[in-house]
């Protein structure tokens, strides 16, 4: 009995190192189609609606616990202590759309831990007009995706998953279908304090579009890490994004990077360094959660590119900024963000777990 199961182990080991190189062939394959803003379809794929991510400031977190709705966004940390457990996710983005996710994990012990989730993004209801303004008649938009997660540990320390995510989109006349994956690798070590994920993003493409053009999925290749003090009840996340490109600014025409005197003539320009410093800046993302006893989590998260692309002129706001908050019992999970994504549009999001 021992010597297969052995054997079992050996052929998982393979097989999940197998997969590990995928990761890597198709992250660095998509590299081609590699993400530009304002030139990909379906963003949707992009977002979150799990509190305890968006409270952070994260696509995904990696870190080692029994939360399944870490699972939906990073299936390479799904676990078997996360089976058995039901999550619903909601968030209002605006005045009549809404964003909703249905989840369940379940182990099969000789493939690994798969996670069943069910979204919807529905944008409300819209009066179209023709060319001329007339009058078309009311129609509604809305997203569906019914994605399943796989995640298995090659050993305590090392783990790889995939998330398969077909997407069905109908915009008024308008519909389209795609195909994306996720792939991802992560490490965990012994004390399990310190947790990194790599993970390729939106593998894939339209095999329905919305008008005969075939537009790329907002790919991303990213890394991220978190470590939980020891003698202090902090984990710090912090992740580096959009590892497939490294130019993220746009010149502002408000704010230009070199600027002309009208009466010398003089041009200044934006130093190097300062340039340099605001793209890499751009790449990262920080966050901490707070343990505030057993049950009660705090959470904090501040994205720069998104407080430098969001932020008004001589207006204050909170782009950039999340927050959130998290109780936990022994059946029961709940957890509440509030994410400043610019000056008009900040959502707050809940999530509901139960162990069933």
């Amino acid at each position: 009995m021992k010597t297969e199961k052995g054997k079992m182990k050996n052929r998982l080991t393979r097989f999940g190192c197998v997969s590990l190189f995928f990761i890597f062939h198709f992250s660095f394959f998509n590299l081609a189609n590699a993400q530009i803003a304002g030139l990909n379809t379906l963003t949707v794929l992009d977002l979150s609606s799990q509190a305890r991510t968006s409270g952070l400031g994260f696509d995904y977190l990696s870190v080692y616990g029994d939360d399944p709705t870490v699972g939906i966004d990073n299936p390479s940390v799904l676990r078997r202590e996360m089976c058995g457990i039901g999550g619903l996710s909601f968030v209002s983005v605006f005045d009549g759309s809404m964003i909703g996710t249905l989840s369940y994990a379940h182990e099969f012990k000789e493939v690994g831990t798969l996670m069943f989730a069910f979204r919807f993004n529905n944008y409300g209801s819209f009066e179209g007009y023709d060319e001329e303004e007339m009058s078309t008649g009311e129609f509604s938009a809305a997203d569906y995706s019914l994605s399943v997660g796989w995640g298995m540990w090659l050993d305590s320390n090392f783990s790889v998953g995939a998330n398969f995510k077909p997407v069905f989109s109908h915009y008024e006349s308008y519909s389209s279908f795609a195909v994306a994956f996720d792939v991802a690798g992560s490490y965990v070590s012994d004390n399990r304090r310190f947790a990194a994920t790599v993970m390729g993003r939106n593998i894939g493409a339209q095999i329905m579009t919305f008008d005969g053009t075939s537009e790329p999925l907002p790919f991303e290749l990213s890394a991220e890490l978190s470590y939980k003090l020891e003698n202090a009840p902090f984990r710090i996340f912090f992740a580096v994004t959009e590892l497939q490109r490294w130019n993220l600014r746009y010149e502002d025409v408000l704010n230009p990077t070199s600027t002309t005197d009208p009466f010398t003539g003089e041009v200044t320009t934006e130093g190097w360094f300062e340039g340099f410093l605001d793209n890499l800046m751009r790449h990262t993302l920080v966050g901490v959660e707070l343990n505030l006893g057993k049950s009660f989590f705090a959470r904090v998260g501040y994205n720069y590119r998104q407080a430098a692309e969001m932020s008004a002129v001589d207006a204050f706001n909170l782009s950039g900024f999340s927050f959130g908050l998290g109780l936990r019992t022994k059946k029961f999970e709940f957890s509440y963000a509030h994410r400043g994504y610019h000056l008009g549009q900040a959502p707050d999001f809940f999530t509901i777990s139960y162990r069933f």
